[in-house]
């Protein structure tokens, strides 16, 4: 190293000829240079899209009237989430790793954090709101909703033993199907149907009113009348609508809004044709919710999509919303149940969701208040409509 002061040469930090101290000069080559790592900028890049990916999974996980979390655009935007969070995650790591080993030369701490901690914050989310709609087990779900219309299935008949044979059936004789029972925690039934008399005619009452009745007398816990394949729907308790002093049995319905609470439908029990014992074995008695009217998860579907001669798609437009649209379980009279991929499944090919216009038998007309069966031999299963907020 030359000296600065004498010009001469030496090895030592001093020169030793005039004992001035050796300083190198500022070059280049021995300045430290600091940046951002690129690597923790692209994890954080990343983090963000993975975020911005799972919102719409978690809108309809929250409120799946909005945003169907079946749909195909949910799914495939939550694989997106889940791979670009895996990326971020990847990279974050890495940048933390080349920053720690850096020694200060590289900085974006914070980028790479950000993009190593938010990807596992999304994936846990995934998993407790199960967002994704096929992700987890639908087979499961299906298989266990089945057992519960097998066990309804069951009930139905300990209930008609009692019942001069006819299956369960609320709001007396004459009884008409409204969306709402008149009062479904009354202390009697005259006041809970709306009864015109003592001897119980002209009654009032929702489809769940009469499936209520296997609570009552048969023993069927709330929990059983519950799909967990139906966004929005959840199982009866009573407290939560006030009523802390009365036990199941006391009560007459599904609480204020039944369609909440109950999953299934159900033959049309008020009018000329209601079920009993005597009925064909063929003839639908239950399956999942009627997809012609509307429900806590979605709105009613358009008939117009359904085509029983078309494509697999225009068939699946006739099914259920529950099971992605695959299929329904179905409870026929003599108490088997099986998941039908079509909605005409009942004898001679009837829809069990619709009444026979006399027309195309697969097809039908979409029921509405008032709907009831052309002849003993048509199903039409029906639910109380979801009441619109």
């Amino acid at each position: 190293m030359n000296c600065p002061k004498c010009g001469k040469e030496n090895p030592e930090h001093f020169c030793n000829s005039c004992n001035s101290p050796l300083t190198p000069p500022l070059t280049v080559t021995n300045t430290v240079k600091i940046r951002i790592s690129r690597i923790a900028i692209a994890s954080f890049v990343c983090a963000l899209f993975a975020f911005a990916c799972f919102v719409p999974g978690l809108v309809s996980a929250l409120d799946p009237r909005i945003l169907s979390p079946k749909s195909d655009f949910v799914s495939s935007i939550a694989c997106i989430s889940v791979l670009i969070g895996g990326i971020a995650f990847l990279l974050g790591v890495i940048a933390l790793s080349l920053i720690g080993s850096s020694g200060g030369c590289v900085t974006g701490y914070g980028f790479g954090a950000i993009g190593a901690v938010i990807p596992p914050i999304l994936f846990f989310v995934l998993f407790c709101f199960n967002i994704g709609g096929r992700w987890y087990a639908t087979i499961s779900h299906r298989m266990v909703c089945g057992i519960n219309l097998s066990g309804i299935g069951k009930s139905m008949l300990i209930y008609s033993n009692d019942y001069d044979d006819e299956f369960p059936r609320a709001g007396g004789v004459n009884g008409q199907w409204v969306a709402r029972t008149p009062w479904w925690a009354a202390d009697n039934s005259r006041d809970a149907y709306g009864l015109s008399d003592a001897n119980g005619t002209n009654g009032r009452a929702s489809i769940s009113a009469s499936l209520y009745l296997l609570v009552k007398y048969a023993e069927v816990t709330p929990k059983s009348f519950v799909c967990k394949e139906e966004y929005g729907t959840t199982e009866f308790n009573p407290a939560d609508y006030g009523v802390t002093e009365r036990s199941l049995i006391d009560l007459w319905d599904f609480g204020p809004e039944p369609r909440k609470h109950c999953s299934f439908s159900y033959h049309m029990p008020y009018g000329p044709y209601p079920l009993t014992t005597s009925c064909e074995p063929g003839m639908a008695v239950a399956a999942d919710p009627n997809p012609w009217i509307m429900s806590p998860a979605a709105k009613p579907k358009n008939i117009a999509d359904f085509d029983p001669d078309g494509d697999r798609e225009k068939i699946k437009a006739g099914n259920a919303i529950t099971h992605e649209g695959n299929g329904q379980n179905v409870l026929f009279m003599d108490s088997h149940v099986s998941f039908e991929k079509n909605s005409f499944c009942g004898i001679n090919d009837d829809n069990i969701y619709t009444y026979w216009n006399e027309q195309d038998i697969r097809r039908g007309t979409v029921p509405v208040l008032g709907s009831q069966p052309v002849d003993r031999l048509d199903s039409m299963l029906v639910n109380d409509p979801a009441i619109p907020r």
